[in-house]
């Protein structure tokens, strides 16, 4: 978008000279502004004080700050709330702390889902004899 050769100090100031009385063509010849500027100046800041402009600038780039501050609480509280729901999940899964598509938690095998002395992944199975005395097998 475009931008004015004009400041809003300045703006203010020109629509005060017409109120003040003087003739509003010669203005437009002065400033070298067209009179559809003119009409959009005097529709948008008609009865506005300088004063009240830099207070409004002020306010936009606050609300700009209190806005993006929003944001990121929002993101915040929506991490935590996921953080919570899985906790809540896992607590609510007979203290199981995975996935409910993993074989231990789908499985209906009571017991730890891991022997003492066992080595290799957390998976449900059962003690086999094999070369050894501690072969974990895998129950497929």
């Amino acid at each position: 978008m475009r931008q004015s050769k004009f400041t809003e100090t300045q703006i203010v100031s020109i629509l005060k000279e017409a109120e003040a009385g003087r003739p509003v063509n010669e203005i437009w010849r002065s400033y070298s502004i067209s009179s559809a500027t003119y009409s959009k100046w005097k529709a948008k800041d008609g009865g506005v004080e300088a004063s009240d402009i830099k207070r409004l600038k002020e306010l936009a780039h606050e609300n700009g700050r209190l806005k993006r501050m929003d944001a990121d609480l929002s993101l915040e509280n929506a991490a935590l709330q996921e953080v919570t729901a899985k906790k809540l999940y896992g607590l609510l899964n007979g203290g199981r702390w995975g996935p409910t598509w993993s074989v231990r938690a789908a499985s209906p095998c009571s017991g730890p889902a891991r022997q003492p002395g066992s080595v290799g992944p957390r998976t449900t199975g059962r003690w086999s004899m094999g070369h050894s005395a501690m072969a974990w097998s895998l129950k497929r």
